[in-house]
């Protein structure tokens, strides 16, 4: 009787855990997919227009020499100009004896090479032999200050159409 029932056990519980009683699925089809080689496409070079250079000095008019000095809102008794505006002292302007209002002139400095672009508000300089005054600032910046007076090079770059005002 032991042996029918050890092989009963066997039947039962041995047996049965040593098969695989899942069900088996079949492999999917392995599927090939061509590779396809796709051309690259640069875009076209877009067009580049060169910009133009700022560094251009602008045509000059005529050009003037002579002695330079500066004024200020002390000096000029007063913050009126000729032309109405008023006079800031670092302003990048001029007093001119005959140039039209707002024209734009170059002032160079001959010792030392500097300059600047400044535009004429006023008029003067009331003293002989000199041709422009300019801000105290632009003095500064121009490196003569200290001097009161140099010799320097007038450019007109272009001509003003300000009204004049008489103070």
């Amino acid at each position: 009787m032991r042996l029918i029932s050890l092989l009963l056990f066997l039947v039962c519980f041995a047996l049965p855990s040593c098969s695989d009683l899942t069900p088996v699925k079949p492999e999917p089809p392995k599927v090939v997919v061509p590779k396809v080689v796709i051309p690259k496409v640069t875009p076209p070079k877009p067009k580049i227009t060169p910009k133009p250079k700022t560094t251009a000095k602008p045509k000059k008019l005529s050009t003037e020499y002579g002695l330079a000095s500066w004024y200020s809102i002390k000096t000029n008794f007063g913050r009126k100009t000729a032309s109405g505006r008023l006079l800031s002292n670092d302003a990048y302007t001029a007093a001119h004896k005959t140039l039209p209002m707002g024209s734009k002139v170059r002032v160079t400095c001959n010792f030392n090479g500097r300059s600047e672009i400044l535009t004429i508000t006023d008029r003067g300089p009331y003293v002989k032999g000199r041709i422009i005054d300019v801000t105290i600032g632009s003095a500064k910046r121009l490196g003569f200050y200290s001097r009161g007076i140099t010799k320097v090079k007038v450019e007109v770059l272009s001509r003003g159409n300000w009204k004049y005002k008489h103070p």
